[in-house]
C-alpha cells in the first residue's frame, strides 16, 4: 500500500482546513444574514452552534479520516462496509459542488480584472451583471481558468500545493481583510452600520433567524462534504484534532465578522440603511458592493482589493473540494495522481458548463422551477449535506457508540470531552440537523416563507 502523504505541521493543516472553511459562504452570506436577522443577535446563534454541535460535527469527520487514513468512501468502508454509502454521499455532495462553485470562482475573476484594469465605473452599472453571466461564452472561460487555479495546485500535492497556498493566502485574505475593514470604518455614517451588526437586537429573534444561523454554520464549516474526513487522512497522530478544530472555528469565524466589518458598515453607508441593500443576498457582491465602491474614493484599489480577498477564500474551497474527488479517485482505483487531477478537472469544467450557460442561453431549462445553478445548490445543500450528516451522527452514536471515534478524536489531546461529544452526537446534532433539512427544502419550494 502507498504510504499516504501528511501535512508537514499542524499550523500546515489548520490553514488548509480552516481555507476550506472560509470560503464564499463567510464572505456574503454571513454579512448579509447578520444583516438580515438581527445583527449581533446572529453572530450570538451562530456562535453558539458552531462550538457545540459543529464542533462535534467537524472533530467527528477529521478523527474518521485519520483513524482510517482514507478518503470518505473507503474510511466509512473500513470502519463498517454497511455505511459505506455516507461516503458515497460525502464525496458526491464534493463533486456536485465544485463545478458550479467554479462558475461563481470565475465571476469573482471577472470582477478583479475588472476593476483591477479602471473599470470599476463599468461594473457599478445596474446591467452589467446581468450582461456578463447571459454571455454564452465569457463566464465559461473565467469559469475553466478559475478550475485550472485550482487544479494547478491540487496537482503539486498536500505539502507542496495545498499546504503551501493555503500558508499563504489565510495570512494575506486576513490582511486584506482587515486593511478593507479598517478602510470602510473611515467612511461617513460607517458607525450606525457597525452598531446595526454587532449590537443585538433582541426584537427581531426568531425561528427563521435561528434556522438560518444553523444552515450557516453548516454551509460555512464545510461539513459532511468530505473535506475534513479528507484532510484528517492526511494528518498526523501526533496532532490535537480537538485543538485544531477549535482553531479551524476561531479561523472561520473571525474571517465571517471580518466580512461584516467591511460589508455592513460599507452599505449602510452607501445606502443609509436601507433594508432593501442590506438583505440582498446573493446580489450583494456582484450589484450592490460593486455600487458601494464606485460610490467611494480609491474605488479601482478598494475593489480590487476586495474581489482579491474574495477569489484567494474562494479557490482555497475550491482546491479542497477538488481534493475529495482526487483523493477518492486515488485510493479507489488506485490510480496515480496526476491522472486523478486530470479526470476531476475535466469533469468540473464540464459539469460547470450548463450551470454557467443555465444564466443565459440555457434559462429555459429548469428543475423543480428552479435554474440549474440553484438545482445544484438546493440538491447539495439542502438536501444531500444535512442527509450525509445525520447517517454520520446515527452511525457514531448508535453503531460504534461514539467510544471509537472519540478515543481517536482524544489521542494527544489535553482536552477531555468524551460526555459532550456523545451527547451532541447522540442527540443534539440529530435533531438540528432535521431541522435544517426540513426548514431548507420547505422554504426552496415556497411552503415556508424566510
Amino acid at each position: 500500500m502507498q504510504e499516504r502523504s501528511e501535512f508537514s505541521s499542524k499550523i500546515g493543516f489548520v490553514l488548509a482546513a480552516a481555507g476550506s472553511a472560509v470560503g464564499l459562504g463567510n464572505i456574503w452570506r454571513f454579512p448579509y444574514l447578520a444583516a438580515k436577522y438581527g445583527g449581533g443577535l446572529f453572530v450570538l446563534i451562530y456562535i453558539f452552534f458552531i462550538t457545540t454541535f459543529g464542533y462535534a460535527i467537524m472533530t467527528s469527520e477529521i478523527a474518521i479520516g485519520r483513524k482510517t487514513r482514507l478518503s470518505p468512501i473507503g474510511a466509512y468502508a473500513a470502519l463498517d462496509k454497511r455505511f459505506k454509502f455516507i461516503g458515497v454521499i460525502a464525496v458526491l455532495v464534493a463533486a456536485l459542488i465544485v463545478p458550479y462553485y467554479s462558475v461563481i470562482g470565475g465571476w469573482i475573476i471577472k470582477y478583479l480584472v475588472t476593476f483591477a484594469s479602471g473599470g470599476h465605473l463599468a461594473a457599478a452599472k445596474d446591467d452589467f451583471f446581468v450582461g456578463f453571466i447571459t454571455s454564452p461564452l465569457e463566464p465559461v472561460l473565467w469559469q475553466i481558468v478559475f478550475v485550472l487555479l485550482a487544479a494547478f495546485v491540487v496537482f503539486k500535492g498536500i505539502k507542496d500545493g495545498i499546504e503551501k497556498v493555503n500558508k499563504v493566502l489565510m495570512p494575506v485574505l486576513i490582511a486584506l481583510s482587515l486593511g478593507i475593514g479598517i478602510y470602510a470604518m473611515t467612511l461617513p455614517g460607517a458607525l450606525d452600520g457597525l452598531k446595526y451588526y454587532l449590537i443585538p437586537d433582541f426584537s427581531r429573534f426568531s425561528m427563521e433567524g435561528v434556522l438560518a444561523a444553523m444552515g450557516q454554520m453548516f454551509y460555512s464549516l464545510s461539513l459532511a462534504m468530505g473535506i475534513m474526513i479528507t484532510y484528517g487522512s492526511y494528518l498526523s497522530r501526533k496532532d490535537d484534532i480537538k485543538k485544531s478544530v477549535k482553531q479551524i472555528e476561531v479561523f472561520d469565524s473571525g474571517v465571517a465578522m471580518l466580512a461584516g466589518f467591511m460589508i455592513v458598515p460599507a452599505v449602510f453607508a452607501f445606502s443609509g440603511g436601507s433594508a432593501e441593500a442590506l438583505s440582498a443576498g446573493p446580489g450583494l457582491m456582484f450589484i450592490t458592493l460593486p455600487k458601494v465602491f464606485g460610490s467611494m474614493a480609491l474605488s479601482s484599489l478598494v475593489g480590487s482589493a476586495f474581489f482579491l480577498m474574495v477569489l484567494f477564500a474562494a479557490i482555497t474551497s475550491g482546491i479542497s473540494l477538488m481534493e475529495v474527488v482526487v483523493s477518492t479517485l486515488c485510493d479507489k482505483y488506485r490510480i496515480s495522481r496526476n491522472k486523478s487531477v486530470a479526470v476531476t478537472t475535466i469533469f468540473t469544467i464540464l459539469m460547470g458548463v450548463p450551470s454557467s450557460l443555465g444564466n443565459g442561453i440555457w434559462s429555459h431549462i429548469t428543475i423543480f422551477d428552479l435554474a440549474i445553478l440553484d438545482f445544484f445548490d438546493f440538491v447539495t445543500n439542502a438536501v444531500l449535506m444535512p442527509v450525509g450528516a445525520l447517517f454520520m451522527c446515527i452511525f457514531i452514536g448508535y453503531i460504534l457508540k461514539t467510544d471509537e471515534i472519540a478515543e481517536e478524536a482524544n489521542e494527544s489531546s489535553t482536552i477531555q470531552t468524551k460526555r459532550f461529544y456523545t451527547v451532541m452526537v447522540r442527540y443534539v446534532a440529530p435533531v438540528f440537523i432535521i431541522a435544517v433539512l426540513l426548514s431548507s427544502v420547505l422554504a426552496t419550494f415556497g411552503i415556508i416563507k424566510w
